[in-house]
Order: structure tokens, then sequence, then C-alpha cells
């Protein structure tokens, strides 16, 4: 696997503990030897001690934790997250779930000519007939990020009108924490100045591995670890997201992770292209609907923006709890220095009272961080995305056809992605609302907290790792 396929935040220059393989790791992983060195050129990684039986391996999750070597994410154990490992566990007897996002739908359904709806079904077909139990829609989850988004910004906007010395973990800007390849850069790069800033709601995947984990295996009658999560994402830093140690709890003291495995667009592609079908002729199934955001008459509903809609949905509801403005029609989102990076506000009397941001791709990232880190950034709430036109553009998805532009490519996906899609408020979400009736209890509760939120750990660098890379 090429590191180029990361996001641009996740290929910069220092942050090389994963991206350029080369060094070797000089961390030492048995507490009573001194470290090992340890050539990075397999996939697997294996420190030998002596005696050979206590030898230990480096996973993905240590590399991402360590600041002391130079891998890449070719060099790192990823096997856990292929299509073989996929199958093997329908084999196995697990109980399999995916969730899809509506990005590799969109995808999906611009490589074959299809509809966002019929790509589903055709995928809820083939996943079922492959041994799957359920297909969900990570649009269901996404609306449960946003609420949770909506109701952290209010707290936040609020106390920072109450603070006079902008305590951290308060003030604005909130900036948005559904894109791995940016939270990523943040810990190892930025560390405790801007993690403060960055909202603490878990991305739309996390979300539904919670829901999945936590809650609705007893729907099913599963322990939690019976049940192997599959999800199907636009983006390789989803892998990355995937095993961080925040998603990881213990049941029965069992190792219970809330997203086992992620597969790109692109490697569902490659499924589909193994097997001995016609994907655009294949009969389609009937969507799984207890988390998918599917009616009764069987269409798609969700918010608009290829990205998540966090900073639309925000602003929407902010004016409204606010300010009592009820925002109708289209956001007039204005292009400032580029296409990726655009701002809305809202006016009062004349006077700006709201300013969001729309941020994708990395030069336009580094411009907030510095802003941010310069007390000078005028906006209340930044929806930041590490690749440039957003989620519908990440390295996983389907590349452009032979004479097609990216550019091209990206504009056929931002048409289809709602094409058959009703635009809805997540608030209005009866999957949502049965969640926070059965499990949550309410937006911003403690057990809303619990599972839907997260946390963010700056990367010291060790001083051995910032000599080597002299």
């Amino acid at each position: 696997m090429s590191s180029s396929r990361f996001s641009p935040a996740l290929q910069a220059s220092d942050l090389n503990d994963f991206i350029a393989p080369s060094q070797d790791c000089i961390v030492s992983l048995n507490k009573n030897s001194a470290a090992s060195r340890l050539p990075i050129k397999k996939k697997q990684v294996v420190v030998s001690t002596k005696p050979p039986e206590e030898s230990v391996k480096i996973s993905l999750k240590d590399c991402l934790a360590c600041s002391g070597c130079i891998t890449s994410a070719e060099t790192v154990m990823l096997e856990k997250q292929s299509l073989d490992d996929f199958v093997t566990r329908i084999n196995s007897g697990k109980t399999v779930i995916v969730s899809v996002s509506p990005q590799s739908r969109a995808s999906l359904a611009a490589f074959f000519g299809l509809s966002q709806s019929q790509v589903f079904r055709k995928l809820t077909a083939l996943f079922k007939s492959m041994g799957v139990k359920a297909v969900y829609d990570t649009s269901s989850s996404r609306d449960l990020a946003l609420i949770e988004a909506c109701n952290e910004f209010i707290s936040r906007y609020k106390l920072s009108q109450l603070s006079s010395d902008k305590e951290v973990g308060t003030s604005l800007p909130v900036l948005s924490s559904a894109c791995p390849g940016w939270i990523c850069y943040a810990e190892k790069t930025l560390g405790s100045y801007i993690l403060p800033y960055i909202s603490s709601v878990k991305s739309p995947q996390q979300v539904i591995g919670a829901a999945i984990k936590h809650h609705m295996v007893e729907k099913l009658g599963l322990k939690p670890y019976d049940v192997y999560h599959v999800t199907v994402m636009p983006c390789y830093d989803k892998k990355l997201e995937a095993v961080r140690g925040d998603f990881v709890f213990s049941v029965e003291e069992k190792e219970v992770t809330e997203v086992d495995s992620v597969l790109t667009t692109g490697e569902v592609l490659d499924l589909i292209q193994s097997k001995s079908v016609d994907f655009k002729t294949m009969e389609e199934s009937p969507l799984d609907r207890l988390l998918t955001n599917v009616d009764d008459g069987g269409h798609l509903y969700g918010v608009s923006g290829g990205s998540g809609g966090y900073a639309e949905t925000i602003f929407r509801y902010a004016a409204r709890a606010l300010f009592n403005r009820e925002i109708e029609g289209p956001l007039d989102f204005k292009i400032l220095r580029n296409s990726d990076f655009r701002e809305v506000t809202l006016e009062v009397e004349g006077r700006p009272v709201l300013k969001f941001a729309l941020c994708y791709g990395f030069r336009n990232l580094q411009n907030i961080v510095r802003k941010v880190k310069m007390g000078k950034c005028e906006y209340q709430f930044i929806e930041v995305m590490a690749c440039p036109s957003g989620c519908l553009n990440g390295g996983g998805q389907i590349k452009p056809a032979k004479g097609q532009s990216p550019k091209d490519l990206i504009q056929q996906l931002e048409g289809v992605y709602m094409q058959d899609v009703s635009v809805s408020n997540p608030f209005d979400n009866p999957i949502a609302k049965r969640l926070y009736d059965d499990w949550l209890v309410q937006p911003g509760s403690d057990n809303a907290k619990r599972y839907l939120h997260t946390q963010y750990h700056p990367v010291v660098k060790s001083v051995t790792s910032q000599l080597q890379n002299w």
C-alpha cells in the first residue's frame, strides 16, 4: 500500500514516523531490555528477544502512538484491514456487520452509472450473499454525530461569551473532528496548543461502531466480541482511526474494537470485480432499516455536504438557537483564496454574529492553524478536511476513468451524492430519536459523552527520534 493513498496531512514531511520507510525502530518493546534496532522492511514486524518465545509484534496502533522511528503505511500491519481478512472472518462463523459511507456509495454509483439507492441495495445483496448478517448506513451515525456537535458548539459558544480569559477547552473556534488525517496530524505535529479547540465528537465511523458494539448487539442477542464490524470508507486514513486505543474496550476480559476493519471504496470495487456477477444487473436486496437512513417508502435521506455537512448543519442550528434566525434555502458560502476555503456569515442588525468556514486541503489547513495559534482566527467553527475537495476526493475512492480529469470526477460525484437522497434535519431522524430514548438519554448527556465523544493525545517527540530526523 503506497503512502500516497493517505491524506496530504499524513504525507507531510514532519509526519515521517509512518511515511517514509528507511530507518530502524529504536523504541524498546521490552521493558527489561535495551532497545533493539528493528529494520522496517516487512508488513509484519517482529522484534526478537531472548528467549525467542518472548518476541513482540509492532502493530499499527503502536506506530501511531510512537515518534521514535520512520516506518511506512506499507510496512505496518494492515493485514487485518484487508479483503482477505474480511472473507476469512465471514467464513470463520463470526457475525459480520458492514456499515457503508454515503461517499463510498457515490463513488460506486458514478463508476457503474447507477443511483446511490441502487448501489446500496446491490451492495446489500452482494454482502449478504457472502454471509454478512446486516448492512447499515453511516448517514444514520452521522446524524447522531451532528446532533452532538450542535449541542457541543452551543455549549462552547456560551462558555466563550462568559469567559474573559479564553479558558483552554472552552474557547472558540471549534474545529471539526471527523477527519482522521487531520486529527493524526494535529496530535503528532501541532500538539497541545491546538487539540483543545478540536470537537470531542467522534466521527460517524466511530459513532456507528459505538452504537453497534455497545448497544445494538443486545438487540441482536449477541456479545460485542462475537461481532466483526467492517466499514466501507472513502479514505485510507480511516484505517488508522479504527485502531486508536480510545476506541477499544473490554468485555469479560476480552478486547473489543468498535470498528474491526475498514475497507476503502476501491477495495470494495476489487471485491465486486472478483465475483462472477454483473453488478449493474444483479438483483437488489431490501435495506436493513435498524441503522439505515431509509424511510417507509424505501427512499434514502440525510444531510447535504460531501464531507458530512458539519458547518452547514451547525450554522443553521446555532442561528436558530442563539439568534432566533431561521435560515431558508442554501447557505451563501463565499469562496476566498480558493474553492477549498469558503466562509459563511450570519448578520443580525447589520452586525456579523456568526462566521463559519470550510477548510479543505493541507495548505489551507496550515493557514488556519497559524491563525488559531496567533489568536487571530475570526471563525467560530471550521469544518476541517485534510483532502482537497473533502471526503468525496478521499484517497480510497475509485480513480478517474481514462480521459477523465480529477476535477471532472469530483463534479460528477457532487452531482451523484444527493441525486436520489432527500435532505433531512438530523434532529428529525427517527433512528437518532430511538437511540437517545433507549440508550443515550439526550444530547450531551453522560451516556452521550461516554459513547459518542473522545479525547486527543499530543505525541511528544523523543530526543532520539529528533536526532535521527536530522
